[in-house]
């Protein structure tokens, strides 16, 4: 873990350099042609050998696109909602009223900042109780007025703080958990960047989970693994390896159902094409979903998450 974490991605940086110096020198087409073939090529071959520390760090990106990139390119008429009714707003979470392929839905997730005061504001994508709540808040008006939910997930974990703590932290995870759980209506869920603890599970209840491919999904972050088991945060690359957060992993025990591929060089090269890359997926699952009956969701989904796991009599 020692200089650029990032250090596997400096092959593919000297070719995006050196296609900027033939762009601005108007070079020949053809050379900019093979530039950009090899860029694809190399970022190919890397990103289809990351560790799964390095998919963590990938997930990391501070130019990964965050949920407001995803509804901006996916979703018309973007309505955000805020506060709880009780406390305060948080802009750790967004959530509100939009409209996919013309028809109007409810979305919601987890939001990052993109700078320093970005980061301050949106409490680096940490959730306090409140934007729980707001999540609820805007979920029960999706029941009530029958729109399906897409819920977007990237956060490290909720917000540890004692005000947060005195404010009910663990008590709003777990109503969103139970309310999720019998919502009468589709509730698609996509993991975008990290899916970390209760406070991803708290927006992570749905009839579909898609992943997307470099994502990583675990009950804690690989540092605090680290600390507790090896007592060395430093550890944190074993710790990665060790608890199997990668897409593939997951997919592999049914905690997700479908991966969704990112562009060559990860998400963060080309947001755009990663929501386009995403869309298909969210379409194929609300055609699906709005086939069933909306009294027999909750059901389906109680044994979806009922199947998670494997379990051995003693």
């Amino acid at each position: 873990m020692n200089g650029d974490p990032m250090q596997f991605e400096e092959p593919i940086l000297q070719i995006r350099r050196q296609i900027e110096e033939v762009s601005a020198a108007d070079g020949d087409p053809s050379q900019l042609a093979e530039l950009q073939e090899k860029l694809t090529k190399t970022a190919h071959d890397i990103y289809a050998n990351l560790t799964p520390w390095q998919k963590t760090l990938v997930a990391r990106h501070p130019q990964r696109p965050y949920t407001l990139d995803f509804i901006a390119t996916l979703f018309d008429e973007w309505t955000e909602i805020h506060g709880d009714r009780n406390f305060a707003d948080d802009p750790a979470i967004v959530a509100g009223f939009a409209r996919f392929h013309g028809q109007p839905c409810t979305v919601i997730g987890h939001q990052k900042g993109r700078n320093t005061k970005e980061k301050i504001v949106r409490n680096f994508g940490q959730p306090r109780p409140e934007g729980f709540r707001k999540a609820l808040r805007v979920m029960k008006l999706a029941e009530k007025f029958k729109t399906p939910i897409f819920s977007f997930v990237d956060t490290q974990g909720a917000y540890p703080g004692v005000g947060a703590e005195e404010r009910g932290q663990a008590q709003a995870i777990a109503v969103n958990l139970r309310e999720m759980a019998s919502l009468q209506v589709p509730i698609v869920v996509s993991v975008i960047g990290e899916g970390g603890s209760g406070g991803a599970l708290g927006l992570g209840v749905g009839d579909r989970v898609f992943m997307l491919e470099h994502a990583v999904y675990s009950v804690i972050s690989p540092e605090g693994c680290a600390a507790i088991l090896w007592k060395n945060a430093s550890a944190a690359a074993d710790a990665a390896a060790a608890m199997r957060i990668t897409a593939t992993d997951l997919k592999k025990f049914g905690i997700i159902d479908e991966i969704v591929p990112e562009p060559p060089g990860g998400a963060h090269a080309d947001p755009a094409q990663a929501a386009e890359l995403l869309r298909p997926y969210l379409d194929k699952a609300l055609k699906e979903l709005q086939k069933v009956k909306a009294s027999v969701l909750p059901e389906e989904r109680y044994k979806k998450f009922r199947r998670m796991g494997v379990f051995e009599k003693g």
